[in-house]
């Protein structure tokens, strides 16, 4: 039986850990070719060979985001790989929160580098490849605490709410070369989110507690197969939109 994704090409940026990790391993059951991207080398090696060993097809890249030339690097080797690109998974984000009033222009520029131009940068890298296609797919990830405007996450509200905005245009621009792009919010378990839980687990339950599905999300189950959903046919009507993965928060 022919798998959702057989046929397509992923780079994940973010890729070594969390949502990164989940959102490869459930790319690559479904049949997609994967690059694994990010920063430490040592991490995207695991989870390719994590890949491989269930029989699915990964390369591991050393990427940093915040550098325009390892983004080039990272998408011409996995056009070399697998011979094109179809879809690009912007996970990659740093962040160093605190209250507003003591943020200063060092953690929003942490913030921004990793993120809005760490996405923005990626997707015009990508971009000659995605447009030789007729259905490629970029997703892009914000985050529940920029929309509702929590507390102690001004630099990264920015950055996350700027990703959603570029989401947008790109949408439009691009929707003529069949390129559609959407934008995830995830509410999962992962390593930045258990540290936040082991520092202040008052704060935690209290998150938790306003989740009306009482859970939070599982990496690969709960977000990476919403991703394969927006990367397959199945959502090939939909570009431009913010999906919501947070139980209902």
């Amino acid at each position: 039986m022919r798998k959702r994704l057989e046929g397509k090409v992923a780079l994940v940026t973010g890729a070594g850990q969390g949502i990164g990790r989940g959102t490869c391993v459930a790319l690559a059951k479904e049949g997609a070719m994967v690059a694994v991207a990010g920063r430490t080398e040592s991490k995207c090696v695991a989870v390719a060979e994590e890949i491989r060993a269930s029989g699915g097809t990964a390369i591991a890249l050393r990427c940093d985001v915040t550098l325009r030339s390892d983004i080039e690097d990272a998408v011409s080797r996995t056009v070399r790989s697998f011979g094109g690109l179809t879809t690009v998974v912007n996970n990659a984000q740093s962040l160093r929160d605190g209250p507003l009033e003591f943020a200063t222009e060092d953690d929003i520029s942490l913030s921004w580098e990793s993120g809005a131009l760490g996405t923005f940068r990626m997707m015009q890298a990508a971009f000659p490849h995605l447009r030789e296609n007729t259905d490629s797919c970029i997703v892009n990830f914000g985050s529940a605490t920029a929309i509702r405007g929590s507390t102690g996450f001004g630099a990264y509200a920015m950055a996350k709410e700027a990703i959603r905005g570029l989401s947008r245009v790109a949408a439009t621009e691009w929707g003529r070369y069949g390129i559609r792009v959407n934008v995830v919010v995830p509410h999962a378990l992962s390593p930045a989110a258990a540290e936040f839980h082991a520092a202040d687990p008052e704060r935690a339950a209290r998150v938790l507690k306003a989740v009306p599905l009482g859970r939070v999300g599982d990496p690969e189950l709960d977000i990476g197969r919403a991703v394969v959903g927006l990367v397959s046919s199945d959502f090939g009507y939909m570009s431009g939109q913010t999906l919501m993965l947070t139980g209902g928060a």
